[in-house]
């Protein structure tokens, strides 16, 4: 048997080591080009998608929490006097209102800068939900942002963070 055939192809073969070339020669090494799947990572999308639903769900909460704190209409009691006409106390009606040109920036800012001290027209059990409301609202926007947060550092994995001029 000669050696230089098993390391450089050189020289005569031996007959039994052909015959295991061709045997082992169909798991042979062959090149192919590297095919990788084409996988969509939907993982952003989802996130903001789901974001978003989130904002709406709590606007709307908001909007409906917000929308219960108008004072309902009230209508006049009108009491028919009985045997007693002199006991009613008499009630003096008051001048309308006049609006003029000048009078809606001044009730606009007014609705705006309301003072916090005045009393809630919400009776307590309204007040409570509302608060619940707020509290769930915040908690939303919070994990909102936090996702947001993360949805922005999947998707920009390649950032270099804290770079500083040298020199």
């Amino acid at each position: 048997m000669n050696d230089d055939y098993l390391w450089d192809k050189t020289g005569q073969p031996d007959p039994e080591i052909q015959q295991l070339e061709e045997i082992l020669g169909t798991l042979r090494y062959q090149p192919k080009p590297l095919a990788l799947p084409q996988k969509r990572n939907y993982f952003p999308l989802l996130a903001i998608a789901a974001s978003l639903l989130l904002m709406l769900l709590a606007g709307g909460i908001w909007l409906r929490v917000r929308s219960r704190n108008t004072a309902p209409p009230q209508q006049a009691k009108i009491e028919t006097p009985t045997s007693k006409p002199e006991e009613t106390p008499e009630v003096t009606p008051k001048p309308p209102v006049n609006k003029s040109a000048f009078n809606p920036p001044l009730q606009a800012t007014n609705r705006i800068h309301r003072k916090r001290s005045a009393p809630s027209v919400l009776p307590q059990r309204d007040r409570e939900e509302a608060l619940v409301a707020k509290e769930q609202l915040m908690l939303a926007l919070r994990v909102t942002t936090q996702k947001l947060q993360l949805v922005h550092t999947k998707t920009q994995p390649n950032q270099i963070r804290n770079q500083h001029r040298v020199g």
